[in-house]
């Protein structure tokens, strides 16, 4: 028998459909109704675009390239070939180098950290749930971090570090973090110094590390929307904060203040994708980014998803959702008609990852 619900109140499913539509009317009428920045020059710190190798990134691509593409020939499906990632200019070639494809026994533990709002459709398309099981099939544990979709970046991060020390003694953590999951890592990890025993890695996958412009010119009614829809076990957060802690100014402004701590490894897979290749619902959203940045997932631009010092891993083609999110395994055509785009070998993805983190901690290792 379906729950009942207050009168006037959607169902939990028809409250996220009536946000999916929402988005999309909204969003085909957004480059007419979107906001101008509000940002002043004097509340951003001095930043510079620097290619990569000059701003301290390692470039792991090449390898991370070969890891991928063994995994994806080790595990058949549909994906099969060469990995689907860009190639950018100053890609090594390969490295020669064996891909140790074997049972992990690291004792590693995957922890995926969802992003904005991705609590709200958590039982729609859950943060690389496609991807558990094969993680776990070849010797990895994983656990999923519930933070509120629609709270800043200090409210998870309380959730992130309480949710870290009740794993069991001993565990080392890669953070498989998603968009604004990832200022809610870092931040989690500058305020809570006890968590560099437990945490191994974070890995930026289309992280808003930089933060994105479309947290300045977004509409107020969609504003409004995304903070007031009902959702079943999506509490509405602070008005305003979670929104306005993707601002660049104030991504900027925290890594400005913030050292990352010693004792954790960074990495980074920025992805973007061809206009034609996003989802309806994240083109409008394109449009806007490749106004000023061509190579753009539809929501965030690949240039501001990069960890400071991190490890550069490759970028996928995929835009934002379809990196990390399962839209297209719902049952709900709209869900498939709204992200039609989200095809992507996630699960492959994530075992890579996994694979070149445990290497490059093993090679490491002191």
């Amino acid at each position: 028998m379906a729950r009942p619900t207050k009168a006037g109140t959607p169902r939990p499913g028809a409250a996220r459909l009536l946000w999916a539509l929402a988005c999309a009317l909204l969003a085909a009428a957004l480059p007419g109704c979107a906001k101008r920045p509000s940002a002043r020059p004097e509340s951003m710190p001095p930043a510079v675009l620097l290619p990569a190798a000059q701003a301290g990134i390692t470039d792991g691509r090449a390898r991370f390239r070969e890891i991928l593409t063994a995994v994806l020939a080790a595990r058949g499906g549909p994906a099969q070939g060469e990995a689907p990632l860009w190639r950018l200019a100053g890609e090594g070639g390969p490295t020669g180098l064996p891909v140790n494809l074997e049972l992990s026994r690291a004792g590693l533990t995957v922890v995926m950290v969802p992003g904005l709002m991705a609590e709200c459709v958590a039982d729609v398309a859950p943060l690389f749930g496609d991807a558990l099981a094969g993680l776990e099939a070849q010797g990895y544990r994983t656990a999923a971090i519930r933070t509120e979709g629609r709270s800043g970046c200090e409210r998870n991060a309380g959730i992130i570090r309480d949710a870290l020390l009740a794993l069991p003694e001993g565990t080392r953590a890669i953070l498989l973090a998603h968009s604004k999951g990832v200022p809610d890592s870092l931040t989690a990890l500058a305020a809570h110094p006890e968590l560099a025993g437990r945490v191994a890695a974070l890995v930026s996958v289309s992280g808003a590390v930089n933060g994105s412009p479309l947290a300045e010119v977004m509409p107020d009614l969609l504003v409004r929307l995304a903070e007031t829809l009902p959702f079943s076990g999506c509490a509405p957060g602070p008005p305003g904060e979670a929104l306005a802690s993707l601002r660049p100014d104030v991504r900027l402004a925290w890594l400005a203040r913030h050292p990352l701590p010693a004792g954790v490894r960074f990495y980074s897979l920025p992805a973007f994708a061809a206009r034609e290749n996003t989802s309806a619902a994240l083109r409008p959203f394109f449009d806007i980014l490749a106004a000023t940045d061509p190579l753009n997932d539809g929501l965030m631009a690949c240039r501001d998803a990069i960890i400071p010092g991190s490890t550069l891993l490759g970028y996928p083609d995929a835009d934002h959702l379809a990196v990390a999110m399962p839209f297209d395994k719902s049952r709900n055509p709209l869900w498939r008609t709204a992200f039609n785009r989200n095809a992507y070998p996630r699960a492959a993805l994530a075992e890579a990852v996994a694979r070149f983190v445990e290497e490059d901690i093993t090679r490491n290792a002191p």
